[in-house]
């Protein structure tokens, strides 16, 4: 009886550390791509303030998706941004890009993919509230986050309403 009361106590607490967390919305859009809204976008911290990488975490980001896309697709357009960006190499772009086709997974319209940056870079990742797996690499968590907050981001407008400068 206490086996199973510990394996039960041990499934609780671990279905509860692998829950997004529930932070407080800081800026929240919508990224449209020529004529098609892609995904809705929030970005959430503990305090509801986006100050930087080093004082926001965890910091949450939450895409809702508009329209399905493939994973391959997903991950082409994440690696064309870093390269946009021009802030990492050619082989932490390839070797992130192999680890990501291991945690994501195509979307639908409705599908929620969230990402959190953990105060050591780390990202967790979540498919519909649901963990899928962690990317440990220090310097994919900015390079990552960047996509969407750089000042040099191909989404100018998205990012200043995540970060709470304008309203939707």
């Amino acid at each position: 009886m206490r086996k199973i009361l510990g394996l039960l106590l041990l499934l609780t607490f671990a279905g509860t550390a692998l829950a997004v967390p529930d932070l407080k919305t800081v800026g929240q859009g919508s990224y449209r791509y020529m004529l098609w809204q892609l995904y809705d976008a929030r970005l959430a911290t503990a305090d509801g303030q986006f100050v930087n990488y080093e004082q926001s975490t965890p910091l949450l980001l939450e895409l809702t998706y508009k329209r399905n896309i493939t994973r391959d697709q997903f991950i082409k357009a994440t690696v064309d941004e870093w390269k946009k960006l021009q802030q990492s190499s050619s082989e932490q772009q390839q070797q992130w890009a192999q680890q990501l086709t291991s945690l994501w997974q195509d979307v639908k319209k409705g599908d929620t993919l969230a990402a959190v940056l953990q105060a050591d870079n780390s990202v967790a990742f979540y498919f519909n509230g649901k963990a899928t797996g962690v990317l440990t690499d220090n310097a994919f968590g900015p390079a990552f986050f960047n996509i969407w907050l750089h000042n040099g981001t191909s989404a100018p407008k998205l990012r200043s309403q995540l970060i709470g400068e304008a309203s939707d």
